[in-house]
């Protein structure tokens, strides 16, 4: 029986992918921020990568494969201190280690250049010890309602009862769902096409933010209206509206964002699927109502 190390287990693209791992007979250890019970083929370890270096209790000596499914530079920084013994590392980090190195935001170049830093590490020390890793870089994720940007589209949407978007919104976008980077990630594992290096994960379809946010709002029960600035962004934040709609944040609206899923695929066979979105893919677990 293969055994799998992952990060990350709990979150949005981890629960998925430790199915995935069950059922193809996989043995996991799976590393969480907050405790669960185990099952049969599952192992929860309680830990958090922040301040891992302490160890964490019933850690394996050493696993078929390592997972990261968390933040790419404290895995980084983990693995390059680990004992732990693993021929086949799969880590997901961002496309924003592309997109956003070159932003005049300065949090933004920082965390590109972080993302960079932490794949050069990752397959440093994987090829100092013989192991071959790979990264994945998804695009937007959506899916369960914890992603940081349609969900909360879709939150703003729902307390306002409308959306409202500065004109020319039209830069593209590849929204790809979390249960399509979960095959990705097992698929890639035992994929010799893939080793030493990184792909970029969009999803099946690409389409001008503005269509992408209409479809999220169209899916919403009820329905909900989107509308365009009447006036240039920095007249309508002089007349009070749209306050939180930063230059920056508007500049990103109207860039293309999109990339080529073929390197993937003709590695591993990554098939993402349109943007069909649903209501439930917007309801944060635990809130009310949702």
């Amino acid at each position: 029986m293969k055994t799998a190390l992952v990060f990350g287990a709990s979150g949005q693209i981890g629960a998925p992918l430790l199915e995935r791992l069950n059922h193809a007979g996989w043995r996991v250890y799976a590393v969480s921020r907050q405790g669960h019970s185990d099952m049969p083929g599952r192992h929860w370890l309680r830990g958090d990568l922040g301040g891992m270096r302490a160890g964490i209790d019933g850690l394996p000596k050493g696993a078929d494969a390592i997972f990261s499914c968390g933040p790419l530079d404290l895995f980084a920084r983990w693995y390059a201190d680990a004992p732990i013994r693993s021929t086949r590392i799969v880590a997901f980090g961002s496309t924003s280690a592309a997109t956003k190195h070159g932003s005049d935001d300065d949090d933004e170049r920082e965390l590109a250049r972080r993302l960079l830093g932490a794949e050069a590490l990752v397959f440093d020390v994987a090829e100092k010890r013989g192991a071959t890793a790979t990264t994945l870089r998804p695009t937007l994720v959506y899916g369960v309602g914890r992603d940081a940007s349609l969900t909360r589209i879709a939150g703003m949407a729902r307390r306002w009862r409308r959306f409202v978007l500065p004109r020319r919104s039209d830069g593209l976008r590849q929204p790809v769902h979390v249960h399509d980077l979960a095959d990705a990630a097992l698929a890639a594992c035992t994929a010799d096409a893939s080793h030493g290096r990184s792909y970029d994960l969009p999803g099946g379809e690409t389409l001008p933010y503005r269509e992408m946010v209409r479809r999220v709002l169209a899916s919403l029960q009820p329905p909900l209206p989107l509308h365009e600035l009447p006036m240039a962004v920095r007249a309508a934040q002089a007349r009070g509206y749209a306050r939180d709609l930063t230059d920056t944040a508007v500049q990103r609206m109207r860039e293309d964002l999109a990339f080529s899923v073929e390197p993937a695929r003709l590695a591993f066979g990554y098939a993402p699927r349109a943007f069909r979105p649903q209501a439930a893919m917007f309801d944060v677990p635990g809130a009310a109502g949702g």
